[in-house]
């Protein structure tokens, strides 16, 4: 987060404008490169400022099949899920090709083109003397500290990433990747995939896969009925149709 100290009169505006300056450039050559490197290579892991980052196709909880050894450990996680609610999860991270690709574009956007312009700003604003009252210097500031939130959720999530190769399985059971049928009395027929949690979009029927839905479906099997328990009531979805689409 870029945090510059107030100078007490308007002689220091151009030291204030070095350190904005300074401190972008820092953030350039040092940090955001590293953020930069994270990459989806087939399962290849890679080196980010030393540690090394995993990128797994595929976890061993999404292709266990029912009976399995090692099922309770999934359950558990579940459960812990559950227990958390809807926001993403601060362990794994798992998620589509598409949505990785997204998110590394919005990182790179920020780090390359957005941020430096804002920095341009904020550095011509205090060059121009009283900051007290002015408003792109102001507006800068704030927008800086917004970026590099954004920019450390970023990161963190996708260091965390296991990206989960699912289109095109020959399966009808639901796992991460599922893109299901359904049919309720109440809602009538609808459809849902069951994405990570930094692609849910519910108005394109894109579900979390740690949310209620999600955990009612997974594991089930085409055909089957199975119950949804959410604040709103119980709700009996009968699965109409388990394919595994490319998520866009």
């Amino acid at each position: 987060e870029l945090e510059v100290e107030e100078q007490p009169d308007d002689d220091a505006t151009a030291q204030h404008g070095q350190q904005v300056v300074f401190f972008d450039r820092f953030c350039m050559a040092i940090l955001f490169p590293l953020a930069l490197t994270l990459d989806f290579q087939g399962g290849q892991g890679r080196k980010v400022g030393g540690q090394r980052v995993e990128f797994r196709p595929m976890s061993k909880a999404f292709v266990r099949e029912l009976g399995n050894p090692g099922e309770d450990a999934f359950d558990d996680e579940q459960a812990q899920l559950q227990a958390a609610g809807t926001a993403p999860s601060p362990g794994r991270n798992y998620i589509t090709p598409a949505g990785f690709a997204r998110m590394k574009a919005e990182l790179r956007a920020l780090v390359e083109v957005e941020r430096p312009e804002v920095v341009r700003t904020v550095s011509w604003a205090a060059s121009n003397g009283d900051r007290s009252e002015n408003g792109d210097y102001l507006y800068g500031k704030k927008r800086l500290r917004e970026i590099d939130r954004r920019v450390r959720f970023l990161i963190k999530r996708l260091e965390n990433a296991e990206v989960v190769l699912s289109a095109g399985r020959d399966t009808d059971q639901v796992f991460f990747g599922a893109t299901v049928a359904l049919r309720s009395a109440a809602h009538g027929e609808r459809t849902v995939t069951i994405v990570g949690a930094d692609e849910a979009e519910p108005s394109r029927g894109r579900v979390s896969w740690h949310s209620p839905i999600a955990r009612a479906l997974l594991k089930a099997r085409e055909g089957d009925s199975v119950l949804l328990r959410s604040p709103a009531g119980d709700e009996e979805l009968e699965i109409l149709e388990v394919r595994y689409d490319p998520v866009d």
